[in-house]
């Protein structure tokens, strides 16, 4: 995928077949900072992410939640990152990683038949919102559709929107976008919510806040922006057109832990295993960010995340 930057910033490709000190597998926030870094630590440094630079963030119209970051955009916190980590010397690919060998020296990663070989990795590939794979969901995302209530609530003030979800995560999220909207619906597929009963007190007990029981969304409609969602009822099959300007999706998330498993320690939900130094029970190999269990998955803490296992990796090569 393409992405801009002056000219003269245009990062540099690592090169198939060399050895770097570090190779970072996502360019997120927990990335990019790593990138910064173990590059400004003087070892050569190699990032490869499959899209944009930011990763999930740069899918974002605008975040407002970033201590010090540059305002606007997703994307434009992204390339701002990248351009911190390519001024220290990084090199940045926009490459699909296929496989990941982690228990030789030096460590491989494929991409196809590119092979990269690294001293020691960085593994931040970040988790992706799991999806009602519904139509429009992907044309509007970003343009109504979202899986972030801290980053887009404040988008959405004195609007009417869709949250869908019915657990902790849909109703936590629905206590912070009351803040803004509206009104805001939940659309349950069950008869019931699975939150626990404080958190459905203190939304429930909102004035602008309602749930439509037994049911879900068959389509996301809009003419550029999202205006309405299409309501089935699991029960009768009837089906309801509902005017909102937003769709919040919290029905859970899946790390991007397909190149990991079998490989690396990782919990019932898939989240990678790590301790204090973002360290993983094979040497030279850490991770950060998202994809590590007991992230709180923020710009901010990923960013946290990424400096750490970068210091980590700095230390590790020291040792060798």
């Amino acid at each position: 995928m393409a992405f801009f930057l002056p000219m003269e910033e245009t990062p540099e490709a690592p090169v198939a077949g060399q050895t770097y000190d570090v190779v970072i597998i996502g360019g997120g926030p927990a990335g990019l900072t790593a990138a910064l870094y173990a590059a400004r630590g003087s070892i050569s440094t190699a990032v490869l992410e499959r899209d944009m630079p930011g990763g999930t963030v740069a899918t974002t119209s605008q975040v407002e939640n970033c201590p010090g970051c540059v305002e606007g955009s997703g994307a434009d916190i992204g390339r701002h990152m990248l351009r911190q980590a390519v001024r220290f010397g990084a090199k940045f690919g926009s490459v699909e990683v296929t496989r990941l060998v982690l228990q030789v020296s030096p460590k491989e990663v494929w991409a196809g038949k590119d092979l990269y070989l690294a001293r020691s990795l960085i593994l931040a590939p970040g988790t992706r919102p799991r999806r009602l794979n519904v139509p429009g969901e992907q044309e509007y995302w970003g343009k109504g559709v979202s899986f972030c209530s801290t980053c887009d609530a404040p988008l959405f003030k004195d609007k009417d929107i869709a949250v869908v979800g019915g657990g902790n995560s849909a109703l936590q999220e629905s206590e912070l976008l009351l803040r803004y909207v509206s009104h805001l619906t939940i659309i349950q597929h069950r008869d019931r919510l699975t939150a626990t009963q404080v958190l459905q007190d203190r939304v429930l007990g909102h004035p602008g806040a309602r749930v439509r029981f037994n049911s879900v969304i068959r389509e996301i409609r809009g003419d550029g922006v999202v205006r309405s969602v299409l309501l089935e009822d699991t029960r009768s099959a009837a089906k309801e057109e509902m005017p909102v300007q937003g769709v919040f999706i919290f029905i859970g998330l899946l790390p991007n832990n397909d190149l990991l498993l079998g490989q690396l320690d990782t919990d019932e939900q898939g989240y990678v295993v790590t301790g204090p130094q973002m360290e993983t029970k094979i040497p030279g190999v850490f991770v950060a960010g998202d994809v590590r269990r007991g992230a709180p998955r923020q710009i901010v803490t990923s960013a946290s995340d990424g400096a750490v296992a970068a210091l980590s990796v700095l230390e590790y090569l020291r040792g060798k």
